[in-house]
């Protein structure tokens, strides 16, 4: 007996939407950073994650959590960073892990590199939207990363 649970024609359509979207994206995103300021999205995300923690500092574990990364991709990157000065790793006494830490030279890099990269996501994202859309693209977004989450806990990967 057959039990897959084939996609509809609608949801054939949508799913290569969301696809080409998410594939394309951060390709782009990719492309503006480098171009403009020497870094990969996941460099850039990594660094504005640390600019906006307090005493921008976090635990490379929840770090990583945020990134949606391996501690072991962390690490390389924060290795790439930390040669440039931009972040530093320290230990914290009694907690096992370290913490990542921005500099402020790293911090300066935030701070030059935000405009063209919120530019670029108004241009590629937003611009096309309205208020209400803004609100749906974030109520389904949080469906399907529920959704995902959810799938992934129960192994479906």
């Amino acid at each position: 007996m057959d039990r897959t649970r084939w996609l509809t024609a609608e949801q054939q359509e949508a799913w290569r939407v969301l696809v080409a979207f998410t594939t394309r994206l951060p390709a782009a995103l990719d492309t503006q950073l480098q171009r403009d300021s020497g870094l990969t999205h996941f460099d850039y995300f990594v660094l504005s994650t640390l600019s906006e923690a307090p005493d921008r500092r976090l635990q490379l574990r929840v770090l990583a959590e945020f990134a949606n990364a391996s501690l072991s991709r962390l690490s390389h990157v924060m290795t790439k960073l930390e040669k440039i000065g931009w972040v530093r790793r320290e230990s914290v006494p009694g907690v096992r892990g370290s913490q990542a830490v921005l500099t402020d030279t790293g911090y300066a890099k935030v701070v030059e590199t935000a405009p063209g990269h919120a530019e670029t996501v108004q241009s590629l994202v937003f611009d096309g939207l309205d208020d209400r859309q803004v609100r749906t693209l974030t109520e389904l977004g949080t469906t399907l990363l529920d959704t995902l989450d959810t799938g992934i806990a129960r192994g479906r990967r």
